[in-house]
């Protein structure tokens, strides 16, 4: 292309860009509107309406992080992500080795214990034996002094050796009591190894999703280290932050409804389950500039238990959706906001 031919396709594209900026071209079509936006649209731009109020949330699950509770190799996970475990579901195994051998060493503890308690009843045997026979000679002895057959000498000794005869069996009754102690703390000891052996198999505190699997067989890791996080799924809930005259009008146990973004169509119950006493700036998450400047105070809209486990498969967190309640409960829902669920 010569220089000229350049010059001239320069300026027809300056031309072009020249048309669209002054409008002389008309744009594109704008895209449609969200999904939120037709929610929006459905149930008014207003927010408040026959004495009901929404606001934006989205859904959330209460996680719990289920952690070793002692030091230790992993030398299995038993779970992916996304897996649904039941509660005492085996999540994980560490190694064992030197806890099954402490334990060997307390039973080997209770068994030499014991046997020191059966050495001591023997020894309370033998002392009970000895103290017969030294309080018959005593009082064959006594019989005698009062005869005058034998000396004051051959009476000192026979009560010397029955005064040491009853303290050979009071030592002996102490070694049993002793070795009894000795028995229910080695009991214990014992007790408490077992249960740290069995605390290397970490359990499920719960039904529950798997959220992410944190750690890898061969790890070594320290106590209190996160294995899993699950998303306890009979625990689902929508905080909205609403204005303090809303929240005013509010009771713990008040019916709510819920819409998700992704699926306008249905309506799901909930109840309200608590009020934040403080108020707070609206979060960056759920943001408008008009908000800015509004103190508000945290609602917790929860979904019952018994309709989580119908649909715990469709439980997904971080869904966006709008909250209703009611800021008077003689109000009836309207037809909009009957609860319409999925089959």
């Amino acid at each position: 292309m010569t220089r000229g031919a350049k010059t001239i396709a320069r300026w027809s594209l300056i031309a072009v860009l020249s048309v669209f900026s002054t409008g002389l071209v008309t744009s594109a079509p704008v895209a449609a509107e969200s999904p939120f936006e037709a929610i929006l649209e459905k149930f008014g731009k207003s927010r408040e309406q026959d004495g009901i109020y929404h606001s934006n949330g989205r859904v959330e699950v209460q996680t719990v992080n289920v952690a070793t509770k002692y030091a230790g190799r992993i030398d299995s996970v038993n779970v992916r992500e996304g897996d649904i475990v039941t509660a005492q579901e085996v999540i994980a195994q560490l190694d064992t080795a030197d806890a099954a051998a402490k334990v060997n060493a307390a039973k080997a503890a209770i068994l030499h214990t014991k046997a020191t308690k059966s050495v001591a009843e023997a020894t309370l045997m033998q002392a009970e034996s000895a103290l017969a026979v030294a309080q018959t000679n005593y009082d064959r002895t006594v019989k005698l002094k009062s005869s005058g057959t034998v000396a004051q000498v051959l009476l000192d000794d026979a009560t010397n050796t029955l005064t040491s005869a009853k303290a050979t069996v009071a030592m002996a009754k102490a070694q049993i009591t002793d070795a009894e102690a000795l028995i229910a703390v080695s009991e214990a000891d014992a007790e408490q190894v077992v249960l740290a052996h069995d605390d290397l198999t970490i359990k499920s505190p719960l039904r529950g999703r798997i959220l992410y699997r944190l750690q890898e067989p061969g790890e070594v890791v320290a106590a209190g280290t996160p294995i899993v996080t699950m998303l306890d799924l009979s625990d689902v809930y929508m905080n909205l932050y609403l204005p303090a005259a809303v929240v005013g009008t509010l009771a713990i146990g008040d019916e709510a409804r819920l819409v998700m973004d992704p699926v306008p169509e249905f309506v799901i119950p909930a109840q309200i389950t608590f009020v934040s006493p403080l108020s707070q700036f609206t979060p960056k998450s759920v943001e408008t500039e008009e908000q800015r400047e509004e103190l508000v105070f945290r609602v917790k809209l929860t979904v019952p238990r018994d309709l989580l486990a119908k649909f715990e498969q469709e439980i997904k967190t971080g869904v966006r959706g709008i909250g209703f309640v009611r800021t008077d409960t003689g109000t009836p829902w309207p037809d909009h906001l009957t609860v319409n669920l999925p089959d």
